[in-house]
């Protein structure tokens, strides 16, 4: 039985997962403005997110959210975390029972410190709950390069329905049973690539970047496992391939923002440029509280945390980590 796709989102993101899942099944994505829906319906393109791409045929897009919802047999959630729960809470009377719902989001809720299944988990409690994740630029996808990404849920039965709705030609979809560690590889390589872009932004060079990355890779696993995460997820794809895709691409937001900061803009500026969220921004309070809650020392994180808050500035940041003493290469500094 073919499943009926429901995708909350029309960004980037959003309309490339819903893009793909049509060319395998019925899928209906909401976005909020009508402008955007016409367009998918009349165009099959989203300018605004992915200008030049030609979105599947089949694809139809719906601003009535509650008609999505209630029709869908798998629903994908592709809303900003600081508006996830917000959404969720609009639509959940509308969802059918124990339909499979997946995150696209990699981001914390603030003030609650939890990851979006997590808040997917209490708002609509007995739906099994997974994420979508990897190292995926939205426009390489649409543009038909080979990519690979990671679902993640629990139930192994449903895992591999949902590997077949998502799997599409050259992107080629794994499965995962640990979705902790997937979901926070997704969430904290945010951070790091914000520091990548700071160093980019300041001419620092490659072998900046290499160490950002490896040494930002070790952060990511420590905060990982500390909170219930298995250590080989971050060596794959939605770790390690995730960090670096994210941390060298100019299509990167969180990377663009680093970079910015490291040209001397402020966080201000940058954010205001941007159509698009930059989940490292948002998260990198809530990483640093989790790092001082699991006793986790993450200093290129901390010294993002201090940029992007308004405590100190990109070269401050670059001569704190500078001024980090180092020790052997396994240990947590």
């Amino acid at each position: 039985m073919k499943l009926k796709v429901g995708v909350l989102g029309g960004g980037s993101w959003g309309t490339t997962v819903a893009s793909l899942a049509a060319r395998n099944t019925e899928t209906v994505i909401w976005a909020r403005d009508e402008d955007t829906v016409a367009e998918i319906n009349d165009n099959n393109s989203n300018e605004k997110y992915l200008p030049g791409a030609k979105l599947c045929p089949r694809l139809t897009a719906n601003s009535d959210i509650a008609k999505v919802v209630s029709s869908a047999d798998v629903l994908v959630v592709g809303i900003p975390s600081q508006s996830f729960r917000d959404v969720l809470e609009s639509v959940k009377e509308h969802v059918r029972p124990w339909i499979p719902v997946v995150s696209l989001t990699k981001g914390l809720e603030r003030n609650t410190n939890k990851r979006m299944t997590e808040v997917i988990n209490e708002i609509l409690p007995g739906h099994p709950t997974g994420v979508l994740t990897g190292p995926n630029l939205a426009r390489e996808v649409m543009a038909g390069h080979a990519a690979a990404s990671v679902i993640a849920m629990e139930d192994p039965f449903i895992l591999k329905e949902l590997q077949k709705v998502f799997n599409s030609g050259l992107f080629r979809v794994y499965t995962n049973r640990d979705v902790i560690g997937c979901e926070l590889g997704g969430v904290l390589k945010n951070v790091i690539a914000i520091a990548a872009g700071m160093g980019d932004g300041q001419g620092a060079g490659v072998n900046t970047r290499s160490a950002i990355i490896a040494r930002g890779l070790a952060e990511v696993t420590r905060l990982g496992v500390a909170m219930g995460g298995e250590p080989q997820t971050f060596a794959g794809l939605a770790g390690l391939g995730d960090l670096v895709a994210t941390c060298t691409s100019e299509q990167s937001r969180n990377r663009h923002v680093g970079f910015h900061l490291g040209e001397g803009q402020t966080i201000e500026e940058i954010i205001e440029a941007m159509h698009m969220v930059a989940e490292g921004v948002k998260s990198a309070p809530t990483v640093i509280e989790l790092a001082k809650q699991y006793d986790v020392k993450m200093p290129i994180a901390y010294e993002v945390h201090k940029v992007v808050t308004g405590k100190g500035t990109a070269r401050d940041a670059y001569r704190g980590l500078l001024r980090s003493t180092a020790g052997a290469e396994r240990d947590a500094g």
